[in-house]
């Protein structure tokens, strides 16, 4: 049991854990989900952390987009926004890189979901490793995360 599935459960909140075999040579991990548990490409986010001025931040991003870091910077009030560094991301959430939730990490961050996961009653995101994924409500990562909604 990773730390995202028992942030879920303490919280009490409803969801629904998806497993796969994970292929150590695929490094698409959101595409790896969607063809292997036939999902929605739409309805599957990203967990990725960003550095905006120096400071972490998560974005909760749909797989099928990248992160426009000019948007996102700004959604954070700061200037500019990079990917964080692979050691820093891993060391900060707790997880490793493609197996990163945005529950349950080792860290608060102030924490970001694009607003179009509001269009779905549920989505996925990584469960905390990889080939793991939960389907939640979106309203989850509001409760959970505080998370605050943009278009980055």
């Amino acid at each position: 049991m990773t730390p995202a599935i028992k942030a879920l459960k303490k919280a009490r909140v409803e969801f629904e854990v998806l497993q796969f075999s994970h292929d150590p040579n695929d490094n698409d991990f959101a595409n790896e989900a969607v063809n292997k548990l036939g999902l929605a490409q739409q309805q599957v986010f990203k967990t990725l952390l960003l550095s905006v001025d120096g400071k972490l931040h998560v974005a909760i991003s749909p797989a099928t987009k990248q992160v426009d870091l000019k948007a996102f910077a700004k959604a954070c009030g700061g200037k500019k926004a990079q990917l964080a560094e692979q050691s820093l991301a891993e060391k900060s959430s707790g997880y490793v890189i493609g197996g990163i939730s945005p529950f349950g990490q080792k860290k608060r961050l102030p924490t970001w979901v694009h607003a179009s996961a509001f269009e779905y009653q549920k989505v996925y995101v990584s469960a905390g490793r990889r080939g793991l994924e939960v389907a939640v409500s979106p309203e989850i990562f509001e409760q959970l995360c505080d998370a605050k909604r943009s278009h980055f």
